[in-house]
């Protein structure tokens, strides 16, 4: 009889415990979820990226330059529902934005147009990065969010600026003095040789 009430009150005991456990993992995943929830609501909140070329020379370079093209139509598409479609969709834009360093127009090829570029993709990867970490940190996602639209501008600015100056006429003998300076900066240093001194004869007589 002892036995069997000791073996009931280990019964009860087990499940009360089992019970408690089951109510703690509950609240942390009731916690958690509501943590997640505040996180894609601030991402959520501000995806919205500047996917419209801003001016002209942006506008026609979206018909000539394919990675440029399908840059702007990946930030177009905003994912929607979970976190896991934001993760998604950063690893596309990233991967779209590493594309921009191939195929550069040649008019743009030039170190103004790469080094922001390089930003733009930096700050991309970054956001990319952040995103996928088990914590996310939705202020430092929300925060490159607004870096990445600044850079998208200022490269179209910078790509402007190039096309207007492009169109300016240059002066008469320009650009024949552009390209004699390239060639003398083309032409190596060569030390002159001394030139050898003549013997002169002590009894030479001098002209006064």
């Amino acid at each position: 009889m002892k036995y069997k009430i000791s073996l009931f009150l280990l019964f009860v005991f087990v499940l009360n415990s089992c019970q408690n456990e089951d109510e703690k993992r509950r609240a942390e995943n009731e916690k958690e979820a509501k943590k997640n929830e505040v996180i894609f609501n601030k991402i959520n909140k501000s995806w919205s990226f500047i996917d419209e070329p801003i001016n002209e020379i942006s506008e026609q370079k979206v018909n000539s330059w394919i990675e440029w093209r399908d840059f702007l139509n990946e930030l177009r598409d905003k994912p929607r529902k979970t976190i896991g479609a934001f993760q998604k969709k950063s690893a596309a834009i990233s991967k779209k934005a590493m594309a921009l360093n191939t195929n550069i127009p040649p008019e743009f090829n030039i170190p103004q147009i790469r080094s922001r570029i390089s930003i733009l993709i930096t700050k991309v990867r970054m956001m990319d990065l952040f995103i996928h970490l088990n914590q996310i940190p939705s202020e430092k996602v929300t925060f490159l969010i607004g870096e990445i639209n600044k850079e998208l501008v200022s490269l179209e600015r910078q790509m402007d600026v190039v096309n207007v100056k492009s169109k300016i006429p240059k002066e008469e003998g320009e650009e024949d003095f552009l390209r004699m300076l390239d060639t003398a900066r083309a032409i190596p240093n060569e030390t002159t040789a001394p030139i050898p001194g003549k013997n002169i004869d002590p009894n030479t007589p001098k002209v006064e």
